[in-house]
């Protein structure tokens, strides 16, 4: 098989290739920040004791762990997006369905990572004279990190795979490249080939990230 590879066509397209790579790093590191941030007041949200607080994450959670991805982007770019603002940019439309759906699995493990502290944290927190965001803040939420580490890794791992999904919206990363040479060339092996072996080197360098992360932050 090796020497049936066109290698003339693969140096043609790797450019291409490439640039899908970085817009699929720089889609999936403003999707987990995002992500990060929607599902820490998610899952706060999801743990407050008035029910119509509750509410909102809860069903925020509920619709986007129970509906495809897949289905999200095609929802945000085609309806959502161009309805409430007009907008037909598959950049940002993209970011923003990878980070709803992202922030619903990180409130999961944000509400699982406060509710492993011991409940005597609390209340030596509040025995300090600390107010209850105060003790969230500075003595719950520090602790949850750590616990919360590997599966946020592991998250931030599967939101650059599903990344690709993108390229049904026509945006410029990974696959979509992968998809346009093989329309462009007939050439099956060496167009999704190449995309499996780019996404298995972006998702090595994210594992080691994470790892690095787990042993300069520790785990509880």
């Amino acid at each position: 098989m090796v020497d049936n590879i066109r290698w003339d066509a693969l140096a043609e397209w790797w450019p291409q290739f490439l640039q899908g790579a970085v817009t699929t790093v720089e889609i999936t590191v403003v999707a987990v920040v995002c992500g990060t941030l929607l599902g820490l007041f998610a899952g706060l949200g999801r743990l407050a004791r008035h029910p119509l607080v509750r509410l909102v994450p809860n069903l925020y959670v509920t619709f986007m762990r129970g509906t495809p991805l897949f289905v999200q982007i095609l929802l945000m770019h085609y309806a959502v997006m161009p309805a409430l603002f007009g907008s037909n940019s598959a950049i940002v439309n993209g970011i923003i369905a990878l980070s709803l759906n992202a922030g619903a699995y990180i409130a999961e493990i944000v509400r699982a990572g406060i509710q492993s502290i011991d409940p005597g944290q609390r209340e030596a927190g509040r025995s300090l004279g600390l107010t209850q965001a105060q003790t969230m803040r500075h003595i719950i939420l520090p602790q949850a990190f750590r616990r919360m580490l590997p599966p946020l890794g592991n998250e931030a791992i599967m939101l650059l795979k599903d990344s690709s999904l993108c390229a049904a919206i026509a945006l410029p990363e990974i696959t979509y490249y992968a998809k346009a040479m093989q329309g462009s060339t007939y050439l099956v092996w060496e167009s999704f080939l190449s995309v499996a072996l780019l996404y298995l080197v972006l998702t090595i360098l994210c594992e080691r990230l994470v790892r690095l992360l787990e042993r300069r932050y520790g785990t509880v």
